[in-house]
């Protein structure tokens, strides 16, 4: 059972539905007893809760608790979320990619915020020598530009169509053999009680492979990623070794995060790459 802090009882309402849903996200069942345990709430509080987290879609209830579902955030193709939180994302690819060094082995996943990682690769004209390896065929595609200087790797694999992915069978035998300088993924959500989740369970498996194969491990999410929970976890937040992320963050998970000894930055818009890692906040 996840652990909260002993003023769960005074939590507003918003925020434990929210730790609910994290919870639950975890755990893929809890009983109502459980949660009423773990929020030092009612029982009668509880089911008002997760009635109204059901009435959203958001988790589902079944006899005795709720179950994580599926329908609730429904997965959307690589063209519309490249267009959301656009200015965020360009900003936080261009800081990820300053972390790259020349000669360095980089694996990157595939979405929008690692697209704009790709893109600003291919900006960084004293890059020498990098080899990229992606399931991502839009990453593949940004990144056919800098073929003089960069040497990039598909994965092989079967082609989904939503993200322009190569998943498994045979998409993660290349990744068993990689050992990677970075490791960059994106994902649906970060939560500080659910972790790294992702809306895909055959992405996820990839993702898994990839920060396994990175010496460093960072994940890329816009702000609105910060503090939502999908259905399948990748890892943990203390798996990862940096998160950066846009200043549409909600500051009470960004604190969170922090609490939790988490490295992460919060890129405004804006900002131009970097050669040098960046540092944890104070």
């Amino acid at each position: 059972m996840s652990d909260v802090t002993p003023a769960a009882a005074d939590l507003p309402a918003a925020d434990r539905r929210r730790r609910i849903l994290a919870t639950v996200a975890q755990q893929g069942f809890v009983s109502i007893q459980e949660l009423s345990e773990l929020f030092a709430v009612s029982v009668v509080t509880v089911r008002s809760d997760v009635d109204r987290l059901a009435e959203r879609g958001e988790l589902r209830r079944i006899r005795g608790g709720v179950m994580a579902t599926a329908e609730s955030r429904p997965e959307r193709p690589f063209e519309e979320t490249a267009t959301a939180y656009a200015g965020e994302k360009a900003a936080i690819g261009r800081r990820a990619a300053g972390l790259v060094q020349p000669g360095a082995t980089v694996v990157l996943d595939v979405g929008s915020t690692t697209t704009a990682v790709a893109r600003a690769l291919v900006q960084r004209t004293d890059l020498e020598g990098v080899t990229v390896v992606t399931n991502g065929l839009t990453i593949a595609a940004e990144l056919e530009a800098a073929l003089d200087r960069f040497t990039v790797m598909l994965t092989g694999g079967t082609l989904r169509r939503m993200q322009h992915s190569l998943v498994d069978p045979m998409a993660g035998l290349l990744l068993d053999k990689v050992h990677a300088d970075l490791a960059i993924i994106g994902c649906n959500g970060v939560d500080p009680t659910a972790g790294v989740t992702n809306v895909n369970l055959p992405e996820v498996s990839m993702k898994q492979r990839m920060l396994a194969s990175g010496r460093r491990r960072v994940v890329v999410a816009d702000g609105s990623k910060v503090g939502a929970v999908s259905v399948a976890n990748i890892c943990a937040v203390d798996d990862l070794d940096l998160l950066l992320t846009g200043p549409s963050a909600p500051a009470e998970v960004v604190d969170a995060l922090a609490a939790l000894e988490l490295e992460l930055e919060i890129v405004p818009e804006g900002t131009a790459g970097s050669t040098t890692p960046l540092t944890a906040p104070a």
